[in-house]
């Protein structure tokens, strides 16, 4: 069993003033199946660059492994060629036969490899590349969000190809897949940097106990530190006046005292300002003990929504609706009959290709304030979609919307808030409950990160007072403790919704109805 060891890890970027990691040691053994937990900015994807040598660093990082990373990055030029021609221009020492025995485990067939990849779907892409990833031996791999984008069926068998595997280090929010794959945790948490045995679940677990006892523990220091507090200003007042009363009395008034009563004074004075100088000492020793108690507690600051109640029961109604595209031979959606009332949610699943963006835009054309706000969006679909059956979208509708693009997202964010109408103050208070760190807020938003990009467009979108909120794949990229905070406000609040969603989990808790596509 060989290790990973990490020795006073220290590294930050040029143009930010904080580390992301500093003086960080710990050990990993490269046999794991090895889940890094953390917020979106808190280094995971930072930490998988710097063991792939992209980075410079302070510190130590020693492996008996060589690494290789996933996703590949594939030129532009490669994109129309099939993958049997470039995988050797990807990563080193690829074989065709190895290739195909881990296709075969991913129920995928050989031909893939030599169809031009991007006719692929980012299914057949994701377990392909997979399959080029493990076929290679005696490597420590770094998989960096694997199910990004995939459908249920695609995320179910990576899921299962994962569990089989080890040797690896996974990058992913994804709950479902994190319990069912890994049996280790590296944990980025606020302050601290943690090793455990078992999944995610088993980690959340054990978390929630350790911050309920260190809130506690929190508690005790706090009513402790207020004792002392209080014995040691009321001794100090005694001491003080008792302190003043040794000179200048008058023998007629305190005719009972003489000077030799200056000595017993001056005796008990210093006794007592002794006894204060023990409690300042307990004072800060308890100060010093309640400080690391808190450090790596997840608040998980609630959220805020404001949904707008329309004034009819439903607000979109469906039957026999079919869609098609020109020049495409067969329809997207056909013979779609639903309906989605005041306060629903509900989930639109399927396989990707299904057509569940494509109802989302099929809704948004009829909602004329949103066509207005957003030609660009829609003017493929217009243009393109050919309609039959009943879609009705109730007049007057206000909808706050999420894109799974974030592409657009460019600029400064005080540009972004004019262009939007946001109201600043609400909307990085959002952000800064989404941990989102204030320095952000000050650089070009294409230089975020995809998961702070994404907190971005959910910011915009939860401070805009809507009837209906249509959400297409909210939360890819982000992290595990946003998604629990995102629930926890939709069950609280109870918007209308409609959104598409591969996060098992979340749509588990949060859709009422589902739409099932294909």
């Amino acid at each position: 069993m060989s290790q990973l060891e990490v020795t006073n890890l220290t590294f930050g970027y040029e143009n930010s003033a904080d580390l992301i990691f500093e003086d960080a040691s710990f050990s990993v053994d490269t046999d794991w199946k090895l889940g890094l937990i953390g917020r979106n900015g808190k280094g995971k994807t930072t930490f998988l660059n710097l063991l792939m040598g992209k980075y410079e660093y302070r510190g130590r990082i020693k492996s008996p492994a060589a690494f290789d990373y996933f996703p590949f990055q594939i030129p532009e030029r490669f994109r129309t060629l099939p993958l049997a021609e470039f995988m050797t221009e990807i990563t080193d020492h690829v074989e065709d036969w190895r290739v195909m025995i881990e296709m075969a485990k991913l129920d995928l067939s050989t031909e893939l490899l030599y169809r031009p990849f991007h006719l692929l779907s980012n299914g057949e892409q994701t377990k392909a590349l997979l399959s080029i990833l493990f076929s290679r031996e005696n490597l420590f791999l770094l998989i960096d969000e694997p199910t990004n984008h995939l459908d249920a069926a695609a995320r179910e068998a990576v899921k299962e190809y994962l569990r089989s595997k080890k040797g690896f280090i996974l990058v992913s929010h994804d709950r479902d897949l994190l319990d069912a794959v890994i049996d280790h945790v590296l944990v980025l948490n606020r302050a601290t940097i943690q090793v455990q045995s078992g999944n995610f679940s088993t980690w959340w677990e054990n978390k929630e106990r350790a911050d309920a006892f260190h809130l506690a523990e929190n508690e005790k220091h706090l009513r402790e530190i207020g004792n002392l507090r209080e014995a040691s200003l009321r001794i100090g007042n005694w001491a003080e006046r008792s302190e003043r009363s040794k000179i200048g009395f008058n023998p007629v008034k305190d005719h009972d005292r003489s000077i030799s009563t200056r000595s017993y004074i001056g005796a008990k004075t210093k006794k007592a300002q002794s006894r204060v100088k023990a409690l300042e000492k307990r004072i800060d020793r308890e100060i010093e003990e309640k400080e690391g108690l808190l450090k790596d507690i997840e608040e998980e600051t609630p959220l805020e929504l404001r949904p707008m109640r329309y004034f009819r029961n439903r607000l979109i109604f469906g039957r026999e609706f079919t869609l098609a595209y020109q020049g495409k031979k067969e329809p997207v959606l056909r013979d779609l009959s639903f309906e989605l009332l005041n306060g629903e949610r509900v989930a639109i699943t399927g396989e990707n290709g299904s057509g569940k963006s494509s109802l989302i835009k099929a809704v948004l054309s009829r909602i004329p304030a949103f066509r207005g706000q957003h030609p660009q969006l829609l003017r493929t679909y217009l243009e393109n979609a050919e309609e039959s059956g009943t879609l009705d979208v109730g007049s007057g509708l206000t909808v706050s919307y999420i894109s799974q693009d974030t592409s657009h997202l460019k600029g400064s964010m005080a540009d972004f808030i004019r262009n939007n109408r946001l109201d600043e103050v609400i909307f990085k208070a959002v952000l800064r409950k989404l941990d989102l760190e204030r320095e952000q807020f000050l650089k070009n938003m294409e230089d975020y990160s995809e998961g702070q990009k994404k907190k971005v467009l959910i910011a915009a979108s939860l401070v805009t007072p809507a009837h209906l909120y249509i959400w297409d794949e909210p939360l890819n990229y982000i992290d595990v403790f946003s998604r629990m905070q995102i629930e926890d406000l939709i069950l609280k609040f109870r918007p209308t919704l409609l959104f598409v969603e591969h996060d098992v989990r979340f749509t588990e808790k949060i859709a009422e109805k589902t739409i099932r596509l294909g």
